[in-house]
């Protein structure tokens, strides 16, 4: 199979581009950039071939994509600075890459007959409750510009593909890029202590683990909508934290806080993010690890010492 990943730049991008040479499937990579040179350290992404694209570009995207021919289109890229996307001068710009770029591909995908695999959010529902989302649910009102805009390019998908994929995930990290557990070693390394919200509850989704299921899922044609994280139950953010600082040996104090109490957030976020997985399992695939495991391997990539 041929496969074409928008987004390599990201964390989930540059894995999946891993994942498909580990397996010896053809990938071509995109993003914005002329040329890719994969992580800060100047190493290729797996040595595979690499297109620059912007997917906000209609004819751009229809004249990559045909040229190329995927069998699958997996689709990381996206606008995802969730704060950002509140500031009125950002919000066309968020909707052009979200909503419209994530037409645009699929609009190629039916084109070419290519599967198509849209990575979604739990941010397309309210956040409220204790009860996990199910991925069939539709009851979507979400909180924030960010979420609205993932919704409607789910919504652009579904309308548009019988051959796809939605996969949510939560609370997503990799080597290539930013994230949550990069954030906390900086900061517990310059602080004596720090405060982290305890009102926030859903799981850790490690990108090397989802890159895996992605290309099983490819190799399938039981479409639908998905969530999908690492296993191991819900959390807390401030559980999280906790767990990241015992795994790496950090000394840090750890002050539990309600999102009210942390303030500074721009967008609202989600208190529910609990993802219901079981269609994974009905379907015949395999969860993803438990993610204290995840977060223990992540270390080891990243070059935190094992304590």
């Amino acid at each position: 199979m041929k496969f074409f990943v928008t987004g390599v730049a990201g964390q989930l991008g540059h894995d999946v581009m891993n994942e498909l040479k580990k397996r010896g499937y053809e990938g071509i990579g995109s993003d914005l950039a002329p040329e890719y040179s994969g992580m800060q350290d100047g190493s290729p992404v797996c040595g595979m071939p690499y297109v620059s694209l912007d997917i906000t570009d209609a004819a751009a995207v229809d004249r990559t994509i045909s040229e190329i021919r995927p069998d699958v289109i997996v689709h990381c890229a996206a606008w995802t600075a969730v704060d950002m996307a509140e500031d009125d001068d950002k919000a066309q710009k968020v909707r052009a890459i979200n909503a419209g770029g994530t037409q645009h591909i699929a609009d190629a995908a039916k084109k070419t007959g290519a599967k198509m695999i849209y990575l979604s959010t739990d941010y397309v529902f309210d956040g409220q409750g204790t009860e996990p989302w199910d991925p069939d649910c539709k009851d979507y009102r979400p909180l924030n510009w960010y979420g609205q805009t993932k919704l409607e390019g789910e919504q652009a998908v579904s309308s548009t593909l019988e051959k796809y994929f939605i996969v949510r995930i939560a609370w997503v990290f990799g080597k290539n890029g930013k994230n949550f557990i990069k954030t906390m070693l900086q900061v517990g390394r310059t602080h004596d202590e720090v405060r982290v919200v305890n009102d926030q509850i859903g799981t850790p989704t490690y990108t090397l683990d989802l890159s895996r299921l992605l290309v099983d899922m490819a190799e399938t044609e039981k479409y639908g909508y998905y969530h999908v994280t690492n296993e191991g139950g819900y959390i807390s953010w401030y559980d999280f934290t906790c767990e990241i600082y015992r795994q790496a040996g950090m000394k840090t104090k750890i002050i539990p806080v309600t999102t009210a109490e942390y303030g500074l957030s721009k967008a609202a976020r989600p208190f529910n993010s609990r993802l219901d997985k079981s269609k994974l399992v009905k379907n015949g695939f395999r969860p993803l690890p438990d993610w204290k495991d995840a977060l223990h391997r992540y270390l080891q990539e990243i070059g935190v010492p094992e304590q």
